[in-house]
């Protein structure tokens, strides 16, 4: 197990999705963000049944990130519960997961943008 984690979550549009690698981008909490969709999304809320169309962000970053991370997508995310779900990276390319480490401060620096 590498210390490389990918989060997933969703947004209701491509304008929030962008919003939210940017920050995440700006404030070194990502080394890349990719923004894929539109995608339909169907799934129990408050005790119906729905489907949405909403944008998938993939965020490459590291475990040790990971807190500051999430508390970032929850202040920018719209949704009243944000999916918010990380991954852990078992094996990848060494040059990836290097370039990966050098993008992001050690220790991650909590930055307001």
């Amino acid at each position: 197990m590498t210390e490389a984690i990918q989060v997933v979550t969703t947004t209701g549009s491509q304008e929030e999705a962008e919003k939210i690698a940017q920050a995440l981008l700006t404030r070194r909490l990502a080394a890349c963000v990719q923004v894929a969709g539109p995608i339909t999304s169907t799934y129990h809320w408050q005790g119906k049944l729905e489907t949405s169309q909403e944008w998938l962000c993939v965020i490459k970053s590291l475990q040790s990130h990971y807190q500051a991370l999430e508390a970032a997508i929850r202040q920018l995310h719209s949704y009243d519960v944000p999916e918010i779900l990380a991954f852990g990276v078992v094996h990848g390319s060494l040059d990836y997961l290097n370039w990966l480490a050098a993008e992001l401060p050690h220790p991650p620096q909590e930055r307001v943008v």
